[in-house]
């Protein structure tokens, strides 16, 4: 989802755009092209695209994990910025955004790397888990429906080495978590996994202030 402007100003958004961005050109066409899609406001900001590089390249990840695809962004960020053997489970439910994705994926010479998966992520979770891949992945992140945070964190926990870095996008839910009445769903929801994992002793964790709120839990 995108950045919520009432959090971070234009301003400071702005500056550090032009003092630190660096979006490869497929990237910036990419976010453009989702930006024209109804639902075009899932996309996460080009900064937290370069994070994740950043952390990527950091944790020497080669073998990740993503929850939640929608036209590709993320996915095709991590792709470049792992070495040539690395690879992504991507796990989706849409068929028609992620036609997207495989445009980009297959032009920027990463398809190979990205095997996507078309159904509910927490059937294709739980097939990796049966199929014996826990504790293989060195990188997850999570972009999906936000009732569901607290089953993906768990098969994702499992999936992860040691040492193993879970990345959960809009831990802020625009603001809205800071709200003791809300009652939406996916607020409630986010609100709890916030406080979860501030008490889960199986990880290392810092919710940032970035973005619409990222918490990074890297497995003990």
């Amino acid at each position: 989802m995108s950045r919520f402007n009432d959090l971070f100003t234009p301003g400071v958004i702005d500056y550090v755009l032009d003092n630190s961005l660096r979006e490869p050109e497929i990237l910036t066409r990419l976010r453009a092209e989702t930006a024209k899609l109804p639902n075009g406001n899932m996309q996460i900001p080009e900064e937290e695209g370069q994070l994740m590089q950043l952390l990527v390249r950091m944790t020497g990840t080669r073998r990740a994990l993503e929850v939640g695809v929608f036209t590709g962004y993320s996915s095709l960020a991590v792709a470049l910025a792992m070495p040539a053997d690395g690879t992504i489970v991507a796990c989706d439910i849409s068929d028609e955004y992620t036609q997207v994705a495989r445009r980009y994926w297959a032009e920027a010479g990463v398809s190979h790397r990205i095997d996507l998966r078309i159904a509910p992520a927490s059937e294709s979770l739980d097939r990796l888990i049966a199929e014996g891949a826990e504790g293989t992945f060195d990188f997850a992140f999570v972009d999906a429906d936000k009732p569901a945070y607290a089953g993906y964190y768990e098969q994702c926990l499992r999936l992860v080495r040691k040492g193993g870095l879970i990345l959960l996008d809009n831990m802020f839910m625009k603001g809205n978590v800071m709200d003791s009445g809300a009652t939406d769903e996916g607020v409630v929801a986010i609100h709890a996994m916030n406080r979860f994992i501030h008490q889960d002793e199986r990880v290392d964790q810092l919710l940032l202030p970035f973005s619409d709120g990222i918490t990074l839990a890297l497995k003990r």
